[in-house]
């Protein structure tokens, strides 16, 4: 049981409907093609508060936490936002997992997609918005509420549009350096069986008079598995720091946007999942029981 905190506050009043999915419906209400696009950020914006205003009575006054989490590729996001999840009992929803599962499939985008992952750029607003409202439609159909996005929003455009359809809570920027980073993207391995996430980097950096500075250990998989390890086919050198490039590029104005909005909380990963957790939740004035009685047998 998680003991919750100042950033899950009541929802104040807002102009779109209470329903999740009729206002993330919207994103794919217009298409994004060329023939209709619109012709700028403020005019999609300003549609999609126009068009979500005219319908809705009062929405409650509690619902579950609406929170993003960033950070560069293969700071760990997905292991926290998941953890976070399971301990707030809200779906964690991870773009780059909807990019995958879109490729894995025989999808009219599976194509276009294994183009833009081979060559470590962005995957265009207009796709990751169709995936999202998708995955979004599928969740409010089994009653799910509140979320954790991860990899969303990872533009300004995108960062603009959310806030025009729905409140964020908190924004939860994870930072490593980049050469842990790196050895981190490189030692990814996902069981071909069971689809279980690993990692056989031992990342051990030093200061210049030897002394430790940061230690992440590595995260092996059971016996089980060990036979049936991949690399994501993203998972090179050139791409990994492509990723990287593009991400510097593209991150510091929507940091900057949330801050800006005292929404942002930047935390700096200390080391592995056992010295960073325990941080993590006290960043967040949360309580994991389960954690603490595992590390207390």
């Amino acid at each position: 049981m998680a003991a919750l905190n100042r950033f899950a506050g009541p929802r104040a009043p807002a102009t779109f409907s209470s329903s999740m999915f009729s206002y993330y419906a919207l994103w794919k209400t217009f298409s994004f093609s060329s023939s209709s696009s619109l012709s700028s950020e403020v005019d999609l914006k300003s549609t999609l508060l126009s068009r979500s205003s005219s319908s809705r009575p009062d929405l409650p006054t509690n619902r579950n936490v609406q929170w993003v989490f960033l950070g560069c590729p293969g700071v760990g996001k997905g292991t926290y936002a998941s953890r976070l999840s399971s301990l707030l009992g809200v779906p964690h929803i991870a773009t780059g997992d909807l990019v995958r599962e879109e490729l894995s499939s025989s999808g009219p985008l599976a194509s276009q997609l294994a183009e833009i992952v081979s060559q470590g750029k962005l995957v265009s607003d207009e796709i990751i918005f169709d995936l999202l409202s998708k995955r979004l439609q599928a969740g409010e159909a089994k009653g799910e509420s509140g979320f954790i996005l991860d990899g969303f929003p990872r533009t300004i455009r995108q960062a603009e549009i959310l806030e025009g359809v729905t409140d964020i809570d908190l924004v939860v920027n994870l930072k490593l350096r980049e050469e842990a980073l790196l050895a981190k993207c490189l030692g990814r391995r996902i069981c071909s069986e069971c689809g279980g996430n690993y990692n056989i980097s031992c990342i051990d950096i030093k200061d210049k008079e030897g002394r430790p500075e940061l230690y992440m250990a590595p995260l092996l998989p059971p016996p089980n598995c060990a036979s049936k390890l991949i690399t994501r086919s993203d998972d090179t050198e050139a791409v990994v720091k492509e990723r990287l490039r593009i991400y510097k590029e593209t991150s510091q104005p929507v940091e900057d946007f949330y801050r800006s909005r005292g929404k942002l909380l930047e935390f700096d990963l200390p080391g592995g999942i056992p010295e960073s957790w325990p941080k993590l939740l006290q960043a967040l004035n949360l309580e994991d029981l389960n954690h603490k009685q595992s590390a207390a047998a």
